[in-house]
């Protein structure tokens, strides 16, 4: 999911029509990245949490690096983030290290995860993630 609902605006430079819509010259323009990536004619169930949408190589469906546009986390064309590529790596890296060495759990009495969103300028779960952490490694594997 992006971090902002909204991609920043843009201005058109000449008056244009794109898909039947009359765009003016000066005309500020946003794209709605919160809708494009839950539009149930996009994606099957778009609110459950499915990862396998995003596997890469052969049994990818979408590429997030702005090629697709039912994705676009780092924007497309020629303003697309430059870090796109280090951002995914960086996550993969990151993430794979903390599944690995830990075991994660939700403390006792909580029930099931919200995953409900609050909306705002950045798009934050509206109850905080409280999680319970435990080593799967020997203490040694730790310590550098």
């Amino acid at each position: 999911h992006p971090s902002t609902p909204l991609n920043l605006p843009r201005v058109s430079t000449q008056a244009c029509e794109i898909n039947g819509y009359y765009i003016p010259k000066n005309t500020r323009l946003s794209v709605n990245i919160w809708a494009i990536g839950r539009d149930p004619d996009v994606w099957g169930n778009p609110l459950d949490f499915t990862p396998e949408r995003f596997l890469s190589g052969r049994f990818a469906k979408i590429d997030p690096r702005g090629n697709d546009f039912e994705l676009i986390p780092f924007g497309a064309g020629r303003r697309i983030c430059a870090g796109t590529r280090m951002g995914i790596v960086l996550v993969e890296y990151i993430l794979g290290t903390l599944l690995h060495s830990f075991d994660w759990m939700l403390p006792p009495g909580t029930g099931e995860l919200n995953m409900d969103e609050a909306f705002g300028l950045a798009l934050q779960k509206a109850v905080p993630l409280s999680a319970m952490v435990r080593p799967r490694l020997a203490p040694t594997a730790y310590v550098s």
